[in-house]
């Protein structure tokens, strides 16, 4: 059983600072669920310009409000707390906050835990042996 706090992670290696966001990832890909769990915080003003090509995701928004911008469908959603949306397609996708969010988001495959966007707004794929 795996049992840990937000409180105690802050701070350390499982705090992972992007450029307009912070992320604490509370399962990795080394603790073997076959996905990874964060929260990820995005202040007011921010706006990400992401494609994640090499992993899926699941987010859902438990604080805040902004817009997310499919940019396949040209489509706008409002993102507010209660919303969850999945990335099963690898979308390119703009998420705007109008106030600080926080989401709880779920990775598949599972991050290593330092990972952060490149130019594409995307994860590297992990390299070392599954």
């Amino acid at each position: 059983m795996i049992v840990r706090s937000l409180d105690a992670l802050k701070g350390t290696d499982r705090e992972v600072e992007g450029n307009g966001w912070t992320s604490t990832r509370l399962l990795l890909k080394k603790d073997g669920m076959g996905f990874s769990f964060h929260e990820t915080i995005i202040p007011a003003g921010e706006e990400l310009h992401m494609h994640y090509q090499h992993h899926q995701e699941a987010v859902l928004c438990i604080a805040g409000e902004g817009t997310l911008t499919d940019l396949e469908a040209n489509e706008t959603h409002r993102i507010a707390p209660g919303v969850m949306y999945a990335l099963d397609g690898h979308e390119r996708h703009i998420l705007r906050a109008t106030e600080t969010l926080r989401t709880i988001c779920v990775f598949n495959p599972p991050v290593t835990g330092r990972e952060v966007h490149n130019a594409e707004g995307a994860y590297e794929p992990d390299r070392e042996a599954a």
